[in-house]
């Protein structure tokens, strides 16, 4: 009989006691300890815990019975597993079309749904509605208070994996956390050249001749997660920034899309911080 694995996610006030009381959990229902990752911040902690189960598995009694501990140890707690052989995708976007515009027209060749997608302003809306997915406006300033309500309605949706596709904002760790390696973002440089903001920018002045993009998973340091893929072309000796952006901007949205649609045929592992492709 094929194993199945669960993952669990933990997020809350450090305190003691924590780790041992949902390693416990999944030993006492007969799970085999997997991984453990576990991180504290500030006073913030998160934790992924993924456990196999050799006999069948009733996942709803073991979501109830695991948000009931979670209710007793007063940490926010989720569970994923791959019982839906077709996964919800959520994409963030800002203002920039054409990450969305290439998932979108390729939708049918990801082994997934795009549940919702998720703006930060009005921008893109108008290419939501012409592929009837529902959009929703997340305008709140304050990041904090804006993940708060960009984690419900990943809630509602059931989402399984979140493409960030050109969202220009910085995702804490008290996000990051609740989705450990299911975050995919596309940034535009050769990482670990020219992380953070203006990549193009700073490739051209320091006038290099091969410009790339790379998409990864996203951990808590920014641009520093685990690397999906690199791609790269050349720069010609004329091109202005502005070329430079376009060129790019292509290469992005390719990228992006081969990295989601190996995620999703679940042909990507991450193992001691690099992607191994099954």
């Amino acid at each position: 009989m094929k194993k199945t694995v669960i993952g669990i996610t933990v997020v809350g006030k450090d305190k003691e006691g924590i780790v041992a009381a949902f390693t416990n959990f999944a030993f006492s229902k007969g799970g085999n300890i997997e991984k453990v990752n576990q991180n504290v911040i500030k006073g913030l902690f998160g934790m992924y815990l993924e456990a196999s189960f050799s006999k069948s598995v009733d996942i709803k009694k073991l979501d109830s019975e695991i948000q009931s501990l979670a209710k007793k140890e007063k940490m926010d707690v989720s569970t994923h597993h791959e019982t839906n052989s077709q996964k919800n995708i959520a994409v963030l976007v800002t203002k920039e079309p054409l990450c969305l515009q290439t998932i979108i027209a390729n939708s049918k060749s990801l082994k997934g749904k795009i549940s919702v997608i998720i703006g930060t302003e009005k921008t893109l809306e108008p290419l939501a509605k012409k592929a009837k997915i529902p959009f929703v406006v997340v305008e709140e300033k304050n990041q904090d208070k804006a993940e708060e309500k960009i984690i419900q309605i990943c809630k509602k949706y059931d989402i399984d994996l979140i493409s960030l596709a050109r969202y220009m904002r910085i995702l804490s760790p008290n996000f990051v956390w609740r989705y450990p390696n299911r975050i995919i973002n596309i940034h535009p440089s050769l990482l670990p050249a020219f992380p953070g903001a203006l990549a193009y920018a700073q490739a051209y002045e320091r006038g290099t001749k091969i410009v790339g993009v790379t998409s990864h998973y996203v951990t808590e340091n920014l641009d520093q997660g685990p690397i999906i893929f690199q791609d790269s072309f050349k720069v010609d000796p004329n091109d202005t920034l502005e070329k430079i952006k376009m060129k790019g901007q292509k290469l992005e949205a390719d990228t992006l899309l081969k990295a989601m649609k190996m995620h999703l045929e679940n042909k990507l592992e991450v193992r001691w911080r690099k992607v191994h492709i099954k």
